[in-house]
């Protein structure tokens, strides 16, 4: 079985149009457990990150595929007497992308609220401001609250509340675009659901686990405690990295092409991934005529920073969807790099036997 690229749609729009900011990942923890829950015995930590391990004989390595849940958004930070909502962001954001946007609080009591991110009216702006980058400090949401009273008593907003974007997923006039929030990264969850899923019936040469981790985007929180509890001898983290095919970019340096393939991540800031598990995954990319792109990356980490480190140490590659725009309101990816990740995906973890893990992890 493998993933076909209609049910990849349905559970893409499913995934991508659920809110899930920091801390807050009970809408996106509920899919996996539901998806999952026929693949194996459900777990999680004490965090909330919630993993399947597929049963398999006792001695096989412990192979991980895994993707974090939260996307970038905000909570609720103050309620001035004027019933506009301050704010702090939760994740990395450029605030000329926040502008004039739509965003959804949620209260504790199940309402979501839809605002608006403030904006100064360009005749209002010197010419000095408008070329100024206004820090979060300064920007407002305006949710329709007349008074702070209005906003706590009517509405139920209240400080520590979340905050995420408001997009609807859409296929482009290229259907094989996808327009969406969180693919940063909706397509790591998805991945990691949709590889169980084809591979949990098999008879595989390892213990196959599928992870979905809290709190990335505020510094692998998740990750850290998840690897301690999944315990693996190599995993897979499975990402939406940005692309650079844009303009702005110089196009013949680009590691991250829309519809070039899934993308192998070999460095970044965060970490350096195992050599020999790069090479071992590019020789199956190969064998299997799986188009990928490799990529060195000077900025930007994953959870893969606490997942090598874990333990005695976890030989671990990043494997990523490219995706334009990511950390704003609408990011775009293409199809068939999903589904390309999916099937390396399938093929990397059917090769991960014990003599396979063991050329990783011996060094003498």
């Amino acid at each position: 079985m493998s993933a076909t690229e209609e049910s990849a749609l349905k559970l893409l729009k499913e995934l991508t149009e659920t809110p899930a900011v920091p801390s807050f990942e009970d809408g996106v923890r509920k899919i996996v457990a539901r998806e999952l829950g026929d693949c194996g015995t459900l777990a999680h930590d004490r965090n909330g990150s919630i993993y399947c391990e597929c049963s398999s004989p006792s001695g096989c390595p412990r192979v991980l595929v895994t993707g974090h849940m939260d996307e970038v958004g905000f909570m609720v930070q103050n309620i001035t007497q004027d019933g506009f909502i301050q704010f702090v962001p939760l994740g990395g954001w450029w605030t000329h992308t926040m502008l004039a946007q739509r965003v959804t609080v949620h209260t504790a009591a199940g309402e979501s609220i839809t605002g608006v991110i403030s904006s100064t009216p360009p005749h209002f702006l010197s010419a000095e401001a408008r070329a100024k980058v206004l820090p979060i400090e300064e920007l407002f949401i305006d949710v329709g609250a007349s008074s702070r009273e209005e906003a706590t008593e009517t509405f139920g907003i209240q400080l520590g509340d979340a905050i995420a974007p408001e997009t609807v997923f859409t296929q482009m006039r290229n259907p094989k675009l996808l327009m969406a929030k969180a693919f940063d990264n909706r397509v790591g969850i998805g991945l990691t659901i949709q590889a169980l899923q084809s591979l949990h019936a098999e008879s595989l040469p390892n213990t196959l686990i599928g992870l979905a981790t809290v709190q990335e985007e505020v510094g692998v929180r998740g990750a850290t405690t998840a690897a301690r509890a999944t315990r693996p001898d190599v995993a897979l983290v499975l990402e939406g990295a940005p692309a650079d095919d844009t303009p702005g970019f110089n196009r013949t340096d680009s590691q991250g092409q829309l519809g070039a393939g899934v993308q192998v991540r070999i460095m970044d800031p965060t970490a350096i991934m195992s050599r020999r598990l790069v090479d071992f995954v590019k020789d199956v990319a190969a064998e299997n005529g799986i188009r990928h792109q490799l990529t060195v990356r000077r900025s930007g980490g994953t959870d893969a920073r606490a997942i090598h480190l874990s333990g005695e140490g976890v030989p671990t590659v990043v494997i990523a969807v490219p995706a334009r725009y990511i950390h704003s309101h609408n990011s775009i990816i293409h199809i068939d790099d999903y589904l390309a990740a999916h099937q390396l995906i399938c093929a990397l973890v059917k090769r991960l036997d014990a003599d396979a893990v063991r050329s990783l992890t011996q060094f003498l």
